[in-house]
């Protein structure tokens, strides 16, 4: 009895110790996050005399002086503006195309996502169900590429999209993306473990055509691996910053990581901090609208693409 009393004790102690770590980790996590969401409603000269524990009252001037400038606003709003003093003076972003920018981001990581995941699910879907002689070469090339940075490839991808007359096009970062290895990796997992192919060969010998078969069976039944993917899609490529650095040229048509670049290294005298905050909370919003939409397919969706039967 005793020996099992004291194995219970150091259950109960390594418990506190996992515990104790644990909530330690999730701190270091969140501590950035929740310092820019005090210091976005906080004043420049405030965020310059230290950090602060205690959020501040300017969230609706940063706001306002993050959402007006020159090139969302018009010549009314811009007198109305200098009328009644809503923002301050010379203070507001005129340089950078905000809310632009959150929906250019916002039309591009959409559709990137869709299709990305789509595409991905279609070709592990023909590598899956198929048998054909170069079945396996084809599977090992696409984990080939994978392994294949995106920082090697770019000269000859910006050299492609200049004879494809796609440069500073939306066209030039949604299409190239569709190609992922990865999500491609996943996907094809998550077959393996959750989709039967007696199932696929019912549906053939009903005379299902494999498209439909494809959209109205397969699909269905890997919910839970298209939201995973859908987010991680959505999240790549709503932070890339490298790609549309070297595409987009017109700042009209600017992504969030673009801006709060240039936001960034702007002229350290005029830069507002409490702008530049502001706008990195704003950057994060669709993200988390995306992680709650779709949390609640993670895990299952992650377990089903990693346990095989």
């Amino acid at each position: 009895m005793e020996k099992i009393a004291s194995q219970s004790r150091n259950v109960g102690v390594k418990r506190i110790i996992c515990y104790i770590v644990l909530i330690l980790l999730a701190i270091i996590s969140l501590f950035p996050l929740y310092t820019m969401l005090i210091n976005c409603t906080r004043l420049h000269s405030q965020i310059q005399q230290g950090f602060s524990f205690l959020p501040g009252s300017a969230f609706g001037k940063n706001f306002t002086n993050l959402a007006i400038n020159k090139e969302t606003t018009s010549g009314f709003w811009q007198s109305l503006i200098q009328k009644y003093e809503i923002a301050d003076k010379g203070n507001y972003a005129e340089n950078y195309p905000v809310l632009r920018g959150m929906l250019n981001s916002l039309f591009i990581a959409a559709l990137t996502a869709l299709f990305t995941t789509y595409f991905s699910a279609m070709t592990s879907y023909g590598i899956y169900m198929y048998n054909f002689k170069l079945k396996k070469f084809s599977f090992r090339f696409i984990m080939a590429i994978m392994m294949v940075p995106t920082q090697v490839s770019t000269l000859g991808f910006i050299r492609l999209l200049e004879k494809m007359h796609l440069m500073n096009s939306f066209v030039g970062l949604i299409v190239p993306s569709i190609a992922a290895p990865i999500v491609f990796f996943y996907m094809y997992q998550s077959m393996e473990a959750t989709l039967p192919y007696s199932i696929v060969e019912a549906a053939r010998v009903d005379g299902c055509p494999e498209f439909r078969t494809f959209n109205q069976i397969v699909v269905p039944m890997m919910k839970p691996a298209f939201a995973v993917q859908i987010i991680f899609a959505f999240v790549s490529s709503w932070n890339n910053y490298f790609v549309p650095a070297l595409v987009i040229t017109d700042k009209i048509k600017w992504t969030v990581p673009i801006v709060i670049a240039a936001a960034r290294n702007a002229d350290y005298m005029n830069r507002d901090q409490g702008i530049n905050y502001m706008l990195m909370t704003l950057a994060i919003v669709p993200l988390m609208v995306m992680y709650l939409t779709l949390s609640r397919y993670i895990i299952g969706g992650t377990t089903a693409g990693g346990v095989k039967e």
